[in-house]
């Protein structure tokens, strides 16, 4: 089994630094400068959230094909990175900058901007991610490599959390405006400089065989003819989310069974009569492992993105002192690194299944525990809140580093490997879970009357953002620590999957 030097573990790390500037730091702040800077009420700030998820649901899976058919001198997932570097770094400029448009000028170019975010960032991320499952074949090696991915990722988003409301405050001299976009200029230039450390630093070294009978074109031409069925799904959730009334409760209903029907007929069809993508299909929807990791992924990302997503509005209206909020993730960051790093030996000691769900149950009982915080108890919010965040570290460490033994399992049950195809449904449920997390605590704000712009709805909208914070984000939780029980894969099974993984591949 490979072992990875530490150069490479760091080099790769520095890549998630990089889209955790984005992802875990500047889209934090998303909502609240939609609300409060831009202009956009809280309605129409959670719908813009809602729409863009649609647009990932179709780009992940694309570019997850497209990665897993990319052959160059660099690999297959590296030059990806290398490429879509520039375009992520200017979107991010372009989200936080404000426009003297007109209130439906404004909208336009928000949905703009963010879905050009959006599309950046599965440029980017989904081959990254993916590349975790070709850098070496040992799941122990793998674990360890997430540890110190999340170890970057809390870094990046440290950066940006952190120190972001002091730099808006510096750049901007009172005009939050200017200084937002100012900031970005910071962070786009730091982006890339650390992704090009990861393209650098790191190797591809498992190259699964190439189907002679792949067409990227004609997989792509089928992969359109079934777009249907991938944004219906979506489409009939985000209306229920949204709307919540009993017209589009039938309709999601309507759409949950159709689909039903359909992969029940996919699953049935001989596999001679399948096209490359209807064999990626069925291989990913026989493989319970991956199935149990989707579900997960989508949780785990609503019980952290909602705690994420409401601290700013918490800070400011709740505890009263705006600039408390870096501090705040300044504090949850560090003790994610720490809950990162530690991923790798507990879940030696526990198991990655027993582990997953422990770090579940303890993060959730401790974030329910902010529900009777006093509102100017800060120093209590602080201890509850970062013992909570080291658990919640572990989350997204187990995750990734468990996508690719589910990667290894349809390897070895299905003699073929679709490592971007996998590992770009877990950055969509992860997106997804954003994207509805963030619209959450925007659709609970509006229905408690809140508008950023009306300070006398400030006073009714505090126990929406106290239960945004507490039993809200827990409840996802402990769905998700049911949900983990089911898993099946031990880390024996892992081992000897690898191990014959690895006589084959000499073979």
């Amino acid at each position: 089994m490979t072992q990875l030097p530490l150069r490479e573990k760091v080099g790769y790390a520095m890549g998630d630094a990089a889209a955790n500037l984005v992802w875990r730091g500047a889209l934090a702040y998303l909502a609240v400068f939609y609300t409060d800077t831009f202009g956009l009420s809280a309605a129409a700030a959670a719908m813009l959230f809602l729409v863009v998820r649609l647009s990932d649901g179709v780009t992940d899976i694309v570019m997850g094909m497209i990665a897993d058919r990319t052959d160059t001198k660099w690999g297959k997932f590296r030059p990806w990175i290398l490429w879509s570097t520039p375009i992520l770094g200017l979107f991010m400029v372009l989200c936080f900058t404000t426009p003297n448009f007109s209130e439906n000028g404004k909208l336009i170019y928000a949905y703009i901007t963010y879905i050009g975010l959006t599309l950046a960032y599965t440029l980017n991320n989904v081959p990254y991610s993916a590349l975790m499952g070709v850098m070496t074949e040992s799941d122990t090696e793998r674990t360890s490599l997430s540890g110190f991915r999340f170890a970057g990722a809390f870094i990046g988003g440290l950066l940006v959390m952190g120190f972001l409301p002091d730099l808006v405050a510096i750049f901007g001299n009172g005009n939050d405006a200017l200084g937002y976009q100012y900031t970005m200029y910071v962070f786009a230039t730091l982006l890339v400089v650390l992704m090009v450390i990861t393209f650098s630093t790191t190797k591809e070294r498992i190259c699964p065989p190439v189907d002679p009978d792949s067409n990227l074109k004609s997989e792509l031409w089928d992969l359109t003819k079934n777009l249907p069925f991938i944004i219906l799904p979506l489409l009939s959730m985000t209306l229920f989310f949204y709307y919540r009334d009993i017209y589009t409760g039938i309709f999601f209903v309507i759409v949950m069974l159709l689909m039903a029907v359909v992969i029940k007929k996919l699953l049935n069809t001989p596999t001679d009569n399948m096209t490359g993508t209807q064999r990626d299909c069925v291989d990913l929807l026989t493989n319970k492992p991956w199935l149990i990791l989707l579900g997960m992924g989508f949780l785990t990302m609503m019980f952290n993105g909602i705690k994420y997503g409401v601290i700013a509005y918490y800070f400011k209206y709740h505890v009263g002192d705006e600039l408390m909020t870096g501090q705040y993730f300044i504090a949850l960051l560090v003790v994610s690194i720490l809950g990162a790093l530690s991923t790798s030996y507990l879940s030696k000691l526990m198991g990655k299944k027993n582990l997953f769900i422990v770090a579940l149950l303890l993060s959730g009982l401790l974030t329910v525990g902010f529900y009777w915080i006093p509102a100017g108890d800060v120093t209590l919010i602080f201890v509850l809140g970062c013992s909570a965040e080291f658990f919640a570290a572990i989350l997204p460490t187990l995750f990734f580093t468990m996508l690719g033994d589910s990667a290894d399992y349809s390897e070895w049950k299905n003699n073929r490997r679709a490592t971007g195809l996998i590992y770009s449904a877990g950055t969509f449920v992860q997106k997804t879970g954003g994207g509805f997390a963030g619209a959450l605590v925007l659709v609970v704000l509006a229905s408690y009357g809140y508008d950023g712009m009306d300070a006398s709805t400030i006073e009714n909208s505090l126990p929406g953002m106290q239960i945004l914070m507490s039993w809200i984000p827990a409840a996802f939780a402990f769905t998700a620590a049911a949900l983990m029980c089911f898993y099946p894969l031990s880390s024996k099974q892992n081992q000897l999957i690898g191990e014959e993984l690895k006589q084959r591949r000499i073979a």
